[in-house]
């Protein structure tokens, strides 16, 4: 009876042992099947960290493009500034030139008529030199100067 009982103490132990090894063997695995979980978890969140940064740099360079293009048609404006202030210019210098000519072309009307008064006038003065017979009686003076020298 004792081995019998002995025997079932033994049994009862291996039993017991087996069922701790069995309990351990779960708790393992279900750490496992956790720990699984849990590295899920932190791939899922690494992948939406990584797709974050990838938007943020898309993001970015669409940034860096909106800031190019809007440099570049500042550029432009600026050209155009540019050309219209040199056309401007351009077309200031040819007024003024203009103006010049005009003077110049005037300032040669004037002398023009300038010399043509002048020549007027010296044909009136000429005109005056032949055209004037004033009529003087002669004086009695006269008349005794022309006398002396016929009785002389």
């Amino acid at each position: 009876k004792d081995d019998k009982k002995e025997e079932k103490k033994e049994d009862k132990k291996e039993e017991k042992t087996e069922e701790k090894k069995e309990e351990k063997k779960d708790d393992k695995k279900e750490e496992k099947k956790e720990d699984k979980k849990e590295d899920k978890k932190d791939e899922k969140t690494e992948e939406k960290k990584e797709e974050k940064k990838d938007d943020k740099k898309e993001e970015k360079k669409e940034d860096k493009k909106e800031e190019k293009s809007e440099e570049k048609k500042e550029d432009k404006k600026d050209k155009k500034t540019e050309e219209k202030k040199e056309e401007n210019k351009d077309d200031k210098k040819e007024e003024k030139k203009e103006d010049k000519e005009e003077e110049k072309t005037e300032e040669k009307k004037e002398v023009k008529k300038d010399e043509k008064k002048e020549e007027k006038k010296e044909e009136k003065k000429e005109e005056k030199k032949d055209d004037c017979l004033l009529y003087t009686s002669p004086s009695p003076r006269d008349r005794q100067k022309s006398r002396m020298p016929s009785s002389a």
